[in-house]
């Protein structure tokens, strides 16, 4: 053989073989990319959606623990899904069941960390088709008609990774027990729970979020100390419910609380001294007459503060945080500037955005002084005012608002926000101002 020949014979056995390296290569991306959609679909899918909360509400997982996460598996291959649900190969880790008339929860494949059941017709929660399951993560379950005695004992307690259940919208009427200890957000409102075991409410030291809305709690099923024990609990919604006074023995981690539509006539004066975490409080619709002076003093976070829809006859001391004010349709006839600012510090300016004082008793505007003890305020809403049991009136002009200088001007552009004219359903649309169930 030349050394012609040898050359040439040596350069086309070196294309092949990079020809064949670079198929390879190309064959390790496409797998690398593949893997790594698998691992994060987890993160990416948005879990809010079922619960229609605002942009700017707080992460669910307050407590998320990277150590504590279940192992994702590895799929190579097509992976199994129930006939009558869909797994969608973009997020292999979870099975979709929802709004298919279903009266029964098919069985569960075992990789499954996300598992979606609303909107069905299921009665019953078996522990059958959970036999498999190791490392389910959520459940939802919400808008079915699922009955208490019709939940086989322990069938949550033994989903030692479940941190999510949602059980809103069916017809419970006892707290389901037990639960895992894992759980951090459970979602109870629209049943008919009537009681609060306290041993239930021992064993979820990790709950940061409970809704209890829309249930038939009173006064006597919340006697104890029920809350205490949940040492990470942020978020409590006892919204709808038959309570008459303020619920006992809340834990310090608390941030968001919301009490409307109860019966409750009173806030005790300490009652916040130790819950310096609140940032929004929200008891419209109550029988509230009288707030005692320094009822929020120790709030120095609280940013929301809805008293809407009560019967107060005078204000009270606003905390400096506070950015948004709800007092409307209550009995006021005058806001004493000097209540709800008893000082001026410059080193410390009160934050006070927005106040909504319509359908109250106000037969003139806030005074001025108002404007050196709460420096940012931009709007105060007076809409109409019920001057008399026959008659509405409405004072000078129905929306105080304050000229901006171009930075706060600049400020809200960037936020999005609008300065057209606004209307009475546009104030009612700013109440969500953190979240519905809380928010």
């Amino acid at each position: 053989m030349t050394t012609w020949e040898s050359y040439f014979l040596s350069h086309q056995q070196g294309r092949s073989t990079n020809s064949n390296m670079g198929i390879l290569s190309q064959l390790s991306i496409i797998y690398l990319l593949w893997t790594t959609a698998v691992f994060c679909q987890y993160e990416d899918y948005d879990f809010g959606d079922e619960y229609d909360e605002p942009d700017h509400q707080h992460p669910y997982y307050f407590n998320s623990n990277p150590s504590a996460q279940a192992e994702v598996p590895h799929f190579p291959f097509p992976v199994e899904c129930a006939r009558e649900c869909f797994c969608p190969p973009e997020f292999p880790l979870s099975m979709y069941c929802d709004h298919r008339k279903l009266k029964t929860i098919p069985n569960i494949p075992a990789h499954v960390q996300q598992l979606y059941l609303q909107n069905n017709d299921i009665e019953a929660v078996p522990a059958g088709p959970f036999t498999n399951v190791t490392i389910l993560r959520e459940i939802n379950l919400s808008f079915n008609k699922i009955k208490s005695h019709l939940i086989d004992r322990g069938v949550f307690a033994k989903l030692s990774n479940l941190v999510q259940l949602h059980l809103q919208h069916n017809e419970l009427d006892q707290f389901p027990f037990p639960l895992p200890s894992s759980l951090e957000r459970l979602l109870l409102g629209f049943n008919k729970i009537s009681q609060l075991p306290g041993i239930a409410l021992d064993g979820l030291p990790n709950i940061t979020m409970l809704d209890l809305c829309n249930n038939f709690l009173d006064d006597s099923a919340l006697k104890g100390n029920h809350f205490s024990v949940m040492n990470n609990l942020m978020q409590l919604n006892l919204c709808n419910n038959k309570l008459q006074t303020m619920p006992p023995s809340l834990p310090s981690s608390l941030m968001y609380l919301s009490l409307e539509n109860n019966s409750i006539s009173y806030i005790p004066e300490n009652y916040f001294s130790k819950l310096p975490k609140i940032i929004a409080l929200r008891m419209s619709h109550n029988n509230l007459q009288n707030i005692p002076r320094n009822t929020f003093i120790n709030l120095q976070n609280l940013l929301e503060l809805n008293l809407g829809h009560n019967k107060l006859k005078q204000v009270f001391y606003v905390p400096r945080s506070l950015q948004h004010l709800y007092i409307e349709d209550n009995d006021i006839e005058m806001i004493n500037v000097t209540l709800m600012c008893p000082s001026i510090d410059p080193m410390n300016i009160n934050q006070l955005t927005y106040i909504r004082v319509d359908q109250n008793k106000l037969t003139a505007p806030i005074s001025t002084y108002a404007f050196f003890c709460f420096p940012h305020i931009r709007t105060i809403y007076y809409g109409e005012q019920n001057s008399n049991a026959n008659k509405s009136t409405q004072i000078r002009t129905a929306v105080f608002r304050r000229l901006l200088t171009p930075e706060e001007y600049d400020e809200i552009e960037d936020d999005h926000e609008t300065q057209d004219q606004e209307t009475e359903e546009e104030h009612e649309a700013e109440n969500n101002y953190f979240f519905p169930h809380f928010w």
